[in-house]
C-alpha cells in the first residue's frame, strides 16, 4: 500500500469514527456520512472527491451545533485531505 492509499484509508477511518460517535448530533453525523460517501465514490476522479469532501467538511466545521471535540476532528480530517490533495497534484 502506497503512502496516498494509506492516508486515504486513515481519513476514511476518522470519518467512520465520527459517524459512530453518539456525542455528535445526528444531523452532523449524517453530513459526515455524506462526505465519506463522496470520498469513496469511485465514479469520480480522486482529486474531485477530495475537493468535494473538504468542502463538505468545511460546512460541517462551521455548524454551530458541532461539539468542540467534533470540530477538532473535522479540522484534522480536512488537514489530512489537504495533504492527500497535494500528493495527488504532485
Amino acid at each position: 500500500m502506497d503512502e496516498k492509499e494509506k492516508l486515504y484509508q486513515e481519513i476514511i477511518a476518522i470519518l467512520e469514527e465520527m459517524i459512530e460517535d453518539t456525542s455528535i448530533p445526528r444531523n452532523i453525523r449524517r453530513s459526515i456520512t455524506h462526505a465519506k460517501e463522496t470520498l469513496v465514490d469511485k465514479e469520480k476522479p480522486l482529486d474531485v472527491r477530495v475537493a468535494s469532501a473538504i468542502f463538505e467538511l468545511d460546512e460541517i466545521a462551521n455548524d454551530p451545533n458541532i461539539p468542540v471535540h467534533g470540530r477538532t476532528v473535522v479540522y484534522m480530517a480536512m488537514g489530512k485531505l489537504e495533504t492527500l490533495s497535494k500528493m495527488i497534484s504532485s
